[in-house]
């Protein structure tokens, strides 16, 4: 049975926060608002984590693990982003965007595409995210907690909250509260990595990148 964490949704409490950060560097995973979806997410540098994440989302390990980072600076250190890809971000984030990038060093393997090197990032406008990565030190892992159909629609997403609860309370170690609805749109996935850089699934905000982007869906 998961633990419930009700949070304040602007000033979340710094003792839920520290419990709830020593439960991810010992490998818990999580179901947590963010600026788009309610996501299941872990510590990035945690491998048992990250692997429990994989199987709850029945994801392969050639399946690259979207994480969050606190900053665009912050993204630096676990990308490689170019000049151009700077000037894209640095005008929408903090926002709903996931951008897929060329890893570095300090992107565990069994986070990032195999055969691409590569991986999803975001920043989020989230108030609880954001203090959760200042307390944990590291990026943390946000997929969906919303499984696509075979038509890549996400049929689930009209889920009330509580419903949502009850279907993961048996399968993650955390769940977070925050006394708001949850979102109903999933991010906007910009590919960085392509020339010029390309919307390869639309979602919330992505009409702020048309002026600069390729809409390629």
């Amino acid at each position: 049975m998961a633990i419930l964490y009700d949070l304040h949704p602007h000033n979340p409490q710094p003792r839920r926060i520290e419990e709830i950060c020593d439960a991810l560097r010992k490998g818990a995973i999580m179901l947590y608002p963010t600026d788009t979806v309610y996501a299941i997410g872990c510590d990035l540098n945690s491998k048992s984590g990250v692997q429990r994440v994989r199987q709850l989302k029945q994801l392969s390990n050639d399946k690259p693990l979207t994480f969050l980072c606190s900053s665009l600076s912050n993204i630096a250190e676990y990308a490689a982003v170019t000049d151009e890809a700077y000037r894209i971000m640095k005008r929408v984030v903090p926002g709903p965007y996931t951008f897929l990038l060329p890893t570095t060093k300090l992107v565990p393997k069994l986070v990032m595409s195999p055969k691409r090197k590569t991986t999803g990032i975001r920043v989020p406008d989230h108030p609880i995210c954001q203090v959760i990565l200042k307390e944990l030190g590291n990026p943390i892992i946000s997929t969906s907690a919303h499984l696509p159909d075979e038509d890549g629609e996400f049929p689930t997403l009209d889920l009330e909250k509580a419903k949502l609860f009850d279907i993961f309370e048996n399968q993650v170690d955390l769940i977070i509260d925050n006394d708001l609805e949850p979102g109903f749109e999933v991010s906007t996935i910009v590919d960085m990595t392509s020339n010029p850089p390309a919307i390869i699934r639309q979602g919330l905000g992505w009409e702020e990148l048309q002026n600069w982007v390729t809409v390629s869906v």
